[in-house]
Formats: C-alpha cells, structure tokens, sequence
C-alpha cells in the first residue's frame, strides 16, 4: 500500500499540507496557480478554480439569489447582529450554487466560494460613484459592520471556512474613479491611521479575514497592489495578516503603464509579488517566467504566494472528502427560498431611513386615502432596487409595486414616470419635459403624491458600469440629476401633500425638499422587494429606525476639493459646516427618552477601562427598535482631534412604556488619539461622553426634538503609547 501523500493528509494541518502541495509543482504550474483563472493541473488532483466572486449583498453575478438591500443601507440598520445573519444567508447561499455547480462541471467566473466582499473604504466625499458599496464614512461604524460580515461569511467552524471573505480597497480609496488607475493619494500618517485603516486592522485581527484586496491606486506614491508599506510593513508584519493577498483586476498592468513606477510587466509583476500580493485579477502574472529569469523574483517568493492561496483553498474543503466538510450537504433549494427572501424584506425596513415626517404626515392610513398618485423615475424602475454588484432577483417589487399591493382594492393609483432619471425626455423621438403633463394631471386627481426620486446604478457606481453621460461613475454634485428637481417643484404646485422617497446610495443635497415637501424617505438601493418595505414604512406596519451612515450635506460648494485625500472638513467627525441631514440621524414613529447617565467613576488612570450607563425609555404610542450611540469627545488633546467620534452602538426594542438600562465599555483605545506621526497615544486630561439616539449636535438635536445625555471623566497618570 502506498504511502498517502502529505498535501492529502487530513490529520496534518492546512499549510503543512498546502507546502507539501506547492513542492511539488513545477516553477511553470506554480505561477499558473497565482491567476484568478487557476487551471487544472491532474497530476496532483488540482481542479481548475476562479477565485473571482462577489457577495456585497447577496451572491452576485452568477444567477439567481437572494438580493439584500446595498451595504450603504445594510449600513444605516446600526445592527451587528442583523448583517451577522445577512452574510450568513449569503454564504448559505453561496454553498448551496457552488456545489450545484460543481456536480455540473461549472467551474466558472463567480462560481467560486472566493468572495471580493465586503468593501470597507472610507466614503469620505458624497461624489463619489462607489460609495454605496461600502458602510459609510465613519471607521468605527465601518469596522463593527465589517467583522460582522466577515465572520457570518466564514461561518463558526473551528477547522474549515463556510466561505472566504476578502476585505477591499487596500487602502485609501474612495476616488474619482475615472483617475484610479493613475491617482496618488496623498496622505498625512495622522489621517492614515485615524481614518483609512481602522476597519481593515478589524477585519483582519478581530474578524480574522482571509482575504484583501489591494486598490488601484497609489498612496504617497506606492502603488497599493504592490505597496511594501501598506502591504508587508503594515499587513504582514504589523498585523500578522496571513492570508491570502489580491490585486484588483488588471491593477498591475497599472504599475508600468499609468503609476510609471516601473518599466515593463516582469518589473511590475515582480513588485506585486515581492511585496505579498499572491493572486493576479489579470494576467500580468503570465509574465513572472520572465520576471524570475532575470533575477528580478525568486521562487521562493513564488512559493509563499501559492502555499497561502492553496492554504485558502483547503480550508474551503476543496481537497478534503465532501462528508468531512460541514457545509457541503446544504441544498440547493436553500438558494433564493422564501425564508431568504422575507428576511430581505425585514432588513429592508430596518434600513429605511425617515428623514422628515412634518405634523406626523406618516403614517398614512390606508382606510383613509382613496385615491395615490406615485411619480417619478424610481417609482417604477428596477435597477434603482439593485444598486450594484447583485444576483438575479426571481422577483422584483418596486415602491409602485408595493404600494399597489399595500392599498385597498377600491384605492385608486395614478402612476406616471414624471421625468427621465437624468435625460430632458423619456422618448427619444419626444420632445423635453415630455412626462411632466401626465405627473400634473396625475398628481390632481389624488389625495396624497408618493414621488419616487434619486438615482440607480446607471449613475454613480464603478468606473465602466455606469453607463451615462457623468461616464466615470462619480457624481458631479450632490443635486438631483436631470429634470427631478423641476418634477419635484411642479408637483408641489398642485397642493397636494408629497411624501418624496429617495433611492440612491449616497447623500443628495435636497434642501428644497427639506423646507417644503413634509415627508422624506432615504429608501437607498433596498434591494429585490424593497418596493414592499417602502410601502409598509409609508402605511404604517412598523416604526422606522434607519439612521443615516453619512452626512447629507447643503451643497456641493462646501465640500472640499475630491482629490484632496486630507479629512479636514470631511464628515462629522470634521465637518465646518451645519449639516442638512446629519451622521447618525433619523426619524421614528414614536419618541424616546434618555435619562440617568452614569459612569461609574469620574476620574481613571491611564490604561483603564470605564463603564457607562444610561436609562431609554420608550415614551410614544409605538413599539420600535432605537439605535443608542455614544460618542466621545477629547477635550483637551494635544492635536487635533474629530469634534467627536462614535465609539459604541447598541440596537435595542422597546414596546410603549418600556425601558432599558444599556451598558458601554470606554476602552482606553476609545480614549486614545492618533498624533502627528501615526502613533496611538493616550493622554491624561476631561473626555466627554455622549449618549442618546443621535450626535450631540444641535442640528441632530433640533430635528429630533431629543437630548442626548453628557457624562465627563478625567484620565489622569502618564501619557501611554497603545498598540495601534
């Protein structure tokens, strides 16, 4: 009886055995194996794999599956445990196809359990296309929601991975998307460590992620795909990452041909390699035959690159027999099952964020209205439910859709498309403002207008996806495109009360909206079914208690310049100016009252932790879900420093009457501050600690009517050097 080879020795552990496999490759399948697209090599009984897959709100790309709401408003929930379960859903789901799959022999792009998901990038300036993509602009919020993910994706068991999860852009990224390819973000080591890599440290020591994928950009002058500082100064040797690296898709060819770091493809390549990055989305790696011959990278290199990409691809069980793998006996009918998709639906409303609700406008009784008109270009209009990077919904509903479904048999619903989503005209044999008679006449005849306005993918996205004339993806302003404001503004003429739903994944500047129109849903992409959340906030089935993950901002003018990668004057934490819509904000049906701050001492040394209480109480007619923040504040830091900064959130329910006593822990990290050189000092001196349902600014607190609680401590001893 032969001797089992190691590589297939189930006892011995994953990177033993992925060593074993890799020494015996030849040089020529080594670098093979470093494509997204791995062939096969049968000697060893290495089936063909591409790693390339995407999971941002359900499985993407590759058929049917449950499509989540995007992750800007799996964001606004505030809940760790709800994208817990959504990522858990996706990963099921992912099982489910991939092995359907593999019985058919499709061994194909997106077929995979490789997932280029989550993205936890800074969305640090509303213009930016690819935002909605990411958990907002807030590195704590982002980091909470991305371990999150990650670990729901992976699953609970001690041995093998459910799915692989890989946290993307590697770093500081967030546009303009039509510079990516040759933009060099220019960053202080101060906004580097404070802003820009706190969810990835997260996602990497805490969640315990298997994948990063690294930008297309560079930064201070690195390209990051081949980034010695981002890349083995801060991920390998820093954090300890020891999984599997890749760059973004033809991110190399980018090096010689727009960064101009290097020369040719085997000195780009070369650098990519020798600086960890282990898997190609592209095929520049072809070229490190070449590479290698001149010297320019060693197989050893070569070899660590694959062991770590054979390593993943074990812990998946794809060397090991079926019935000793948990997660291969789930069938395919948990793909897109009713379960998945009522569950979408919850995750919807807890996702809908009610900005303004004037004199109680919503919500409407639906015994009352006898008659709705539902205008404009969102109303009807699919893609505005999808976002980007999503599966194949076997069922769509829009917010026309759902209201219909909502309504009593004897309401009346006038519909009309109102405008274009960005174009003069729907026909285009038409002339300009072509539907705007139809809105008007439609907006006559009923009793209350639901307007259905924002965006879709075809308008902000990636760089190549969308698809109109703003070309590269990113917004030019913050301003409804098209004719929508004039839509809006005619409507309004008629006298008829508005209720204006928003769907986009970013912040529009709508303050128009704010000051006449009385109600105001941020819908975001909300994804397949989102339509029948909508329709359930509008009439009243639940209380809404989305929060917003950004700043919806006045005006475009205010912003600083979007190539300027500084976070001066960026987001809550270092915004100037008032917002329109603040971080953190968002409306109920009923009302809360906090009250009982304590902490359980008024003064620590440095290196102590400190407990923090407050009493909510439930005080409206409503039962709903209220997301508790607490902020903290620096009152006497010896650099500058956010205004303040969220450093806990807790999603809890109360019925009417009901109270709850919740608890943080202030770590001395939540107390810490990042200096001028990077570095996660400590300092003695008062904090200020804020707990309530918003920020404690005074636009959060004039719109919500509620206070948010004040607590002090001091710290005091020497100042402490943390890790970071």
């Amino acid at each position: 009886m032969s001797e089992i080879p190691a590589y297939k020795d189930q006892s011995l552990s994953f990177e033993e055995r992925a060593k074993d496999l890799v020494s015996r490759m030849t040089l020529e399948e080594k670098v093979t194996q470093m494509l997204f697209n791995s062939p096969a090599i049968p000697r060893l009984g290495i089936p063909s794999y591409n790693w390339w897959n995407e999971a941002l709100h359900g499985v993407a790309r590759a058929g049917v599956a449950t499509v989540f709401p995007q992750a800007i408003a799996l964001a606004a929930t505030f809940d760790e445990d709800l994208i817990y379960k959504v990522a858990d859903i996706i990963s099921t789901e992912a099982r489910a196809k991939y092995h359907e799959f593999q019985r058919k022999g499709d061994h194909g792009i997106y077929k995979g359990l490789t997932f280029w998901s989550p993205n936890i990038n800074i969305f640090r300036d509303p213009r930016w296309g690819r935002g909605h993509e990411t958990y907002g602009e807030d590195p704590y919020l982002t980091g909470r929601l991305g371990v999150a993910f990650i670990k729901g994706i992976q699953g609970n068991d001690p041995k093998y991975l459910k799915a692989a999860a890989c946290a993307k852009h590697y770093a500081v990224h967030s546009g303009p998307e039509d510079e990516r390819h040759s933009f060099n973000a220019v960053v202080s080591e101060k906004d580097l460590r404070e802003t820009y890599l706190p969810a990835f440290k997260e996602c990497v020591k805490e969640a315990n992620v298997a994948g990063v994928m690294g930008a297309y950009n560079r930064t201070n002058g690195e390209p990051c795909c081949g980034s010695k500082t981002l890349l083995k100064d801060i991920l390998r040797d820093e954090w300890g990452f020891k999984g599997y690296v890749t760059s973004d898709c033809w991110a190399i060819k980018d090096f010689h041909e727009n960064h101009k770091v290097t020369s040719t493809a085997p000195e780009s390549v070369a650098l990519a390699v020798n600086n960890t990055c282990d898997l190609n989305c592209g095929n520049m790696y072809l070229n490190l035959l070449i590479a290698h011959k001149e010297g320019l990278v060693s197989e050893e290199a070569i070899d660590e690159a694959v062991t770590r990409l054979m390593t993943i691809r074990m812990k998946l069980g794809m060397f090991d027999d079926p019935d000793k793998v948990p997660y291969t006996n789930i069938p395919y009918e948990k793909n897109d099952c009713p379960e998945h998709r009522a569950f979408a639906v919850e995750v919807a409303k807890k996702s809908l964020v009610l900005l303004k609700n004037e004199n109680n406008i919503l919500p409407l009784d639906k015994n009352k209205v006898k008659s709705i008109a539902v205008i404009g270009p969102n109303a009807d209009n699919r893609n505005a439910l999808l976002g980007n990077y999503f599966g194949t919904p076997s069922r769509y509903v829009t917010v026309l859709d759902g209201i219909r479904e909502a309504v009593n048999e004897d309401t009346r619903i006038y519909y009309a498309e109102g405008c274009h989503l960005y174009r003069n005209k729907v026909q285009n044999l038409g002339e300009p403002y072509d539907r705007f008679a139809e809105a008007i006449s439609a907006a006559e005849r009923a009793d209350v207008v639901v307007m259905c306005l924002g965006l879709d993918g075809s308008i902000e996205g990636e760089q190549g996806d969308a698809s109109n004339e703003y070309g590269s993806g990113d917004k030019k302003d913050l301003n409804l495109p098209g004719l929508q404001q004039e839509l809006l503004e005619a409507v309004y003429k008629v006298g008829k009360p508005i209720i204006l739903v928003l769907l986009s994944g970013s912040a529009l500047a709508v303050g128009w909206a704010d000051e006449h129109i009385p109600a105001i849903i941020q819908a975001w992409y909300p994804g397949a079914e989102g339509g029948k959340a909508v329709a359930s906030l509008i009439f009243g089935d639940f209380s809404p208690s989305g929060r917003l993950p950004v700043t919806f901002y006045r005006t475009t003018e205010e912003l600083p310049d979007f190539r300027d990668y500084s976070m001066e004057n960026r987001t809550y934490r270092y915004m100037k100016n008032e917002a329109l819509y603040p971080f953190g904000y968002g409306l109920s049906y009923t009302k809360f009252e906090y009250s009982n701050i304590t902490l359980e001492k008024d003064k620590i040394s440095a290196g102590e932790s400190i407990e923090c209480k407050a009493t909510v109480k439930n005080i409206g007619n409503w039962a709903s879900d209220e997301v508790v923040q607490l902020y903290i504040k620096d009152v006497e830091a010896s650099v500058k420093v956010p205004r303040w900064q969220l450093r806990g959130i807790r999603k809890i329910h109360l019925n009417p009457g009901e109270e709850k006593e919740v608890t943080f822990t202030i770590t001395p990290k939540d107390m810490s501050l990042i200096n001028e050189e990077g570095k996660r000092m400590l300092e003695p001196g008062m904090f200020e600690v804020y707990v309530g349902g918003s920020q404690p600014d005074n636009r959060s607190i004039q719109l919500t009517g509620i206070e948010v609680l004040k607590g002090t401590f001091e710290v005091v001893g020497n100042v402490l050097e943390l890790e970071y």
